[in-house]
Formats: C-alpha cells, structure tokens, sequence
C-alpha cells in the first residue's frame, strides 16, 4: 500500500464514515419507535406539496441554498387520551423529497384508515411506517466494501501507474503533472458522455403541459476567495413551472446561466429570460419514472464544451509527456 499521510486516507474515507454514522443513528431512532404503542387513525389529506429545502452548497457565502421540492403530503389524525392529533410524517426514515411521490400518495390515499405509532411521552410524534427499508445494512455492506475497494484500489493503482510513467519518460518528474491532465480530461469526458446520454433518455420522456410560475433572477454572493476576500456577486436565472402527470401535481425548477459579471449580468439575464414569462404555457419532459424531475429543454448545449475541455486537456498531457522527454534527450 502506497505510503501516504494518515490524513489522506482520512478525508477519502470521511464521507463513508458520515453515511454509516447516520444509518447508525436512523437504526436506533428505528428500534425506539418499536416500543411506541400503536392507535387507530385515517388518512384526511393525500396530495402532492412544494416545501423549501436547505441544501448545503459550498459555491455561496453563506454556504447553503434553498430548493423547492415535492413531497407527498400524508395528513392522518388519531386519538390519545382524548385528544385528537395530526400528523403529516410517514416513515421513520428521512424524506429530502422528490421521491416516491405518487408512489406514496397512491398508498395511503384520503379516508384510509391507518396504524398510527406515536411516541408515549410526545403523542404529537407519530409515523405510519416504522422501519427502515428492507435490505438496507445489506446494501450499506456492499456499499461500503465497494467505496473501500475503489479507494485503496484506486491509491495503490495510482501509484503503480505513477511508477509505470515514471519508468518510460525522460524526465520521471513530470509523471505527476501528466497523470493530473490525463486524469482531468478523463473526468471531464465522462461527464460529457452522461450529459450525452441524459439528453437522449430526456428527449424520450413523456412531454405535458405547464405552466411558469415564477421567472425570475437569483442574486446571491460567491464564497470567499483561498486569500480571504469576499465573493463576487452572481446572477442566475430561475425559472419555476407547475405540471401534473398521472393525476399529480408537482412543481420543479430550472436554473441554468449564471454570471459573475456585474455589469452585464442584469441585461445577460434578461435576453436569457424573454422566453418564459409568467403564467406562460409550457411543454415540460417528465422522467416516467420520477415524475418530479422533469425539464424545459432536454436538449444541452454545454456538451460540446466539456468535449473540447477533454481534447485541450488531452493535448496537454501529451504536450507535457513529449516536452519532458525533449528536453532530456
């Protein structure tokens, strides 16, 4: 195994051990809810709902944005000690939304009547679902076997590869500096060839009728520079529409140019807006089989610059490889 710093292998293991930390935690929030007794109850609301959820995002300042998402709003009520309560939380598990939706919403619909588990010392705690999905430590062990796999495996065949350039350049210390270039080409194509596939999956979705809710532009300030000063403030166009599929409403968002420039940002993001007003009609692409991603426009013009960026890498790393090699010769 490659000789590296204890802390190198710390921070590639560390969102692994964050996972595994937080299944932890939702197993023994699980085996707690066992011991919660049970009572009659009936579904009163069953539809679709928009709520805001924080997302961390390390681009902005204030290290987090907010996103609207859909769930399945379950409404049920249920009786203790007299008292008449409602909730709306289904499972003991974490619903971050955008999943399962209609899923949900077919399964407990209005007027059902359900099992309510509430928690003895605050009835206003209570689910209908009180375990954690079936296979779960199962596919957190292959999950965990996998990422472990590919991270010493992936170490110690970086640092076999790095001896194997090493062995048949000129000059041995640009190995490093042809395997960063190769590697980001690497990356940056296979982002293009998802992207590439993404469009062609998208372009076959179902296509139903929307309408724009909000069109407008998102200002907000970029994190710190590396040397400590302030962000620069950028712009980014949103555009929020409504549509249902399958007799479920949903509502997503687009956001898809953003500038830093202050100057020309305002009249950049209102060329890119005149094509969707509020209140406009729209064709909407719906994923058939998460109905609550869908988009404006399945076609992306930003693949063709991920290729280029790929090439120019490319001949980097080759430049880079035959420079180091003249120069010994």
């Amino acid at each position: 195994m490659p000789n590296l710093p204890w802390y190198v292998y710390a921070m590639l293991l560390a969102p692994l051990a964050l996972i595994l930390v937080v299944a932890a935690y939702k197993a023994l929030q699980v085996r707690a809810a066992r011991e919660w007794p049970s009572a009659p109850g009936k579904v009163v609301i069953s539809n679709s709902e928009v709520r805001d959820v924080r997302v961390l995002d390390d681009s902005r300042e204030i290290g987090h944005r907010f996103e609207e998402r859909n769930f399945a709003n379950i409404v049920y009520e249920y009786t203790v000690r007299g008292k008449v309560l409602r909730n709306n939380r289904v499972s003991i598990g974490e619903d971050r939304g955008n999943f399962e939706v209609a899923e949900t919403i077919a399964k407990y619909p209005a007027g059902m009547a359900v099992t309510v588990f509430y928690n003895p010392l605050h009835p206003n705690e209570a689910v209908l679902e009180r375990d954690l999905p079936k296979g779960l430590w199962g596919c957190l062990g292959i999950g965990t076997a996998v990422v472990l796999a590919i991270v010493f495996g992936g170490v110690f065949g970086l640092n076999r590869f790095s001896e194997f350039l090493s062995a048949r350049l000129a000059d041995p210390k640009v190995s490093p500096l042809v395997m960063v270039f190769g590697a980001f080409g690497v990356v940056i194509a296979l982002f293009a060839l998802v992207m590439q596939k993404q469009q062609r999956l998208a372009m076959k979705w179902p296509v139903v009728s929307g309408t724009v809710q909000m069109s407008d532009v998102e200002q907000y300030r970029a994190a710190p520079s590396e040397q400590g000063s302030r962000g620069a403030m950028m712009y980014q166009r949103q555009v929020s529409y409504a549509y249902r599929f399958n007799d479920v409403d949903y509502t997503a968002i687009e956001a898809r140019f953003a500038t830093g420039s202050n100057s020309t940002s305002g009249w950049l993001m209102r060329k890119f807006m005149t094509a969707y007003q509020d209140g406009s009609v729209v064709k909407v692409y719906v994923n058939p089989l998460n109905p609550s991603e869908a988009t404006l426009n399945p076609r992306t013009s930003f693949a063709w610059v991920l290729w280029l960026l790929a090439a120019g890498f490319a001949g980097v790393t080759y430049y880079t490889a035959v420079h180091g090699w003249a120069e010994n010769s």
